[in-house]
């Protein structure tokens, strides 16, 4: 059966685009799916994004924020219009960085790794030019969320004979409990960054950005279950990448995201069990082609393998580091069949 309702959203996208950009496009293609909000328009050899949202709001928030960052930096789209709730933007690349990185060696691997912190921490520094911390709405700023984000450990207890006593859950939701001080792009995935044809790595999906710390975009791809490089050669590449212009002593900021990548591994975790439960593991061919979550045994090892390290790297989630290692040795055992 025909999906209708792709057709009409493509029909209504094409409506607007020859209103805003006076031309049509010569064919549509869905680099994520028919069921994504974006859609590839081609104009001959030219190319842009249409971006419809069920919260024409989010797509607004989006073109606020990148029409903000423009002046500043390159590692983001460029807005060529708004029409009422279709946003139009600059393709910044066919080839997803989430993709692009399996085709590499492991020192490659690491220097794509770099130019998409570098890039973040280039989106951040062009954030602080503009009035977007006095815009923006702060993330996770309320009591519940924060408890459940530290109380989300405890799903690893079906891995391991509970949480150690050692671990500490005031301490660490008060070390999590941070005022917005910088702009985030959020769901920094490695699907969400593309290559472009100039080979620079830039970042798309801003339609959740908002104000924390700062950490927690760079948390987002070391704890993406896709992605490749070894944390250890992670915590590397946020030494040699990071920005000293932040505002944050160095120490102290890595301190802090290596609480926040533990925590964010736990909800890497806690997503992929719940779609096995819904739909059974995936294949890495599937996951990858549609960025969709990475449920497959060897994706959820490589969580574990972060979530261990990172645990261990802060006195507050240390207690942690065998929950992981036990969950790991869990998923290895369903790996080997």
């Amino acid at each position: 059966m025909a999906d209708t309702s792709f057709d009409e959203r493509a029909a209504y996208i094409v409506a607007k685009a020859q209103e805003t950009l006076g031309k049509t496009p010569d064919r549509i293609t869905t680099p994520g799916g028919k069921s994504r909000s974006s859609m590839r328009l081609h104009f001959g050899e030219d190319r842009a994004i249409a971006t419809l949202r069920e919260n024409f709001r989010r797509t607004h928030l989006e073109a606020y924020v990148l029409e903000k960052l423009g002046p500043h930096c390159d590692d983001i789209p460029r807005v060529l219009g708004v029409n009422e709730d279709v946003l139009f933007q600059s393709d910044t690349g066919e080839i997803r960085l989430s993709s692009e990185v399996l085709e590499h060696n492991e020192s490659d691997q690491v220097e794509l790794a770099a130019e998409a912190c570098a890039a973040i921490f280039r989106i951040h520094a062009a954030a602080r030019q503009t009035d977007l911390a006095e815009m923006l709405p702060h993330l996770g700023s309320n009591r519940d969320w924060i408890i459940n984000l530290v109380g989300s450990v405890d799903a690893l207890q079906a891995y391991s004979m509970g949480i150690p006593k050692e671990f500490d859950f005031v301490s660490v939701a008060e070390r999590m409990d941070q005022p917005g001080r910088q702009f985030l792009k959020w769901d920094c995935r490695a699907g969400n960054a593309a290559i472009g044809d100039d080979g620079f790595v830039r970042w798309f999906d801003f339609e959740y950005a908002g104000l924390r710390h700062g950490a927690e975009d760079f948390a987002w791809l070391i704890a993406d279950e896709t992605w490749p490089v070894s944390p250890d050669k992670m915590a590397d590449v946020m030494i040699d990448t990071y920005d000293h212009g932040s505002g944050y002593d160095i120490a102290d900021y890595l301190d802090y995201l290596s609480v926040y990548v533990t925590l964010h591994a736990v909800q890497r975790l806690k997503l992929i069990q719940k779609e096995v439960k819904k739909r059974g593991w995936l294949s890495k061919t599937r996951v990858i082609k549609y960025d969709d979550a990475g449920v497959h045994p060897d994706y959820a090892r490589q969580l574990c393998r972060v979530g261990a390290y990172y645990a261990a790297q802060s006195k507050l989630t240390a207690p942690l580091a065998r929950n992981f290692e036990a969950a790991g040795r869990a998923f290895q055992a369903i790996a080997d069949g």
